[in-house]
């Protein structure tokens, strides 16, 4: 007997019509896997066609732009142009925001083309995350920035491993694998396991005597109770996250020996990284704060590129460090 594993369209599919909703969401969910797997392909031809290395321009965020960021960001922003479904996107890359299709759009993403890319010349995993709002269907559009907790859905793709993960609002956080005809396939719904046995602790220990003195000290008091991973790249780390619990840690640095150094208000943007994964760990079943223990969903952007510190992943954890960080 021949066994054929669900797609993710049929999944999806299947999904819209259980909640009586429409097909938009399923052609501008087609044009970002489109996207991600030829950001895929770029990524295992890139050592080939030569694209791995410095594209000698400086992003948004003050940080070196690698060739194969700027190829995702074109990739990504020709597909979702194809769907004449998004009004306006935010990407990583770019400065300003990105007009698509004003007048008759009906969604607003949010996204990170190439999570990770300094890790691309060494073959390891990057990722493509992304964050979906709904314009206001029902009176005049503003175009304001959404908090996460307004988001319809959120999802990743780990490049190259070709897995992909998806949350949908009320609905779940599920994962889907590529298989051998390039379709994303085998839908299983992620929640964070409760067994403490399997939690990983991920953060940069590099940084860890620059946190604020009671994020070291809880550090110092827990990492010695689980495991520690850390990849250096948002994606990989919380993609075990999702699978192993525990929790990922991006807090802000505010001890550094050189001031200059400081990042009181975090590195991570909250937009297109931070509340991408927050929604992921909602809907299935963590949570994710900010340096002040306040819900990462819950907060509204005052600018499209804004920053944040992040603790994301089993609830029990966020929930510990949120006491800590509100107590400062």
């Amino acid at each position: 007997m021949i066994h054929l594993e669900q797609t993710f369209m049929n999944f999806l599919l299947a999904h819209q019509e259980k909640y009586n909703r429409t097909y938009h969401f399923l052609i501008l969910m087609d044009s970002l896997i489109s996207a991600a797997k030829h950001i895929q392909h770029y990524y295992l031809t890139g050592a080939l066609k030569g694209i791995l290395g410095l594209a000698n321009k400086i992003n948004v965020q003050g940080e070196d732009v690698m060739r194969m960021d700027q190829i995702a960001h074109e990739i990504a922003i020709h597909y979702l142009k194809t769907t004449n479904r998004v009004i306006h996107a935010v990407s990583e890359e770019e400065d300003d925001i990105i007009p698509l299709n004003e007048e008759g759009g009906r969604y607003f993403i949010y996204f990170d083309p190439l999570d990770g890319s300094s890790n691309v010349a060494h073959g390891l995993p990057v990722g493509f995350l992304f964050g979906i709002a709904k314009r206001n269907l029902e009176g005049p559009e503003d175009g304001h920035l959404r908090a996460g907790k307004d988001y319809i859905a959120a999802g990743m793709f780990v490049i190259p491993t070709g897995t992909f993960t998806l949350a949908l609002k009320e609905a779940g956080t599920w994962r889907f694998h590529i298989n051998d005809t390039m379709n994303y396939v085998m839908p299983v719904r992620m929640m964070l396991p409760e067994d403490k046995k399997t939690w990983e602790l991920s953060f940069n220990a590099a940084n860890q005597t620059t946190y604020a003195k009671g994020v070291q000290d809880w550090i110092s008091a827990n990492v010695g109770k689980y495991s520690y991973r850390y990849l250096g790249a948002l994606a990989g780390d919380f993609h075990r996250t999702l699978s192993n619990g525990g929790m990922f840690m991006y807090p802000a640095i505010v001890n550094h020996p050189n001031p200059k150094k400081n990042r009181p208000e975090g590195k991570l943007r909250l937009m297109y990284e931070a509340s991408v994964v927050a929604f992921m760990s909602k809907e299935a079943g963590g949570g994710a704060v900010d340096e002040n223990g306040t819900p990462i969903l819950d907060i509204v952007p005052s600018k499209h590129h804004q920053r944040t510190a992040l603790y994301v992943g089993s609830k029990p954890l966020v929930d510990e460090i949120a006491q800590v960080l509100r107590n400062r």
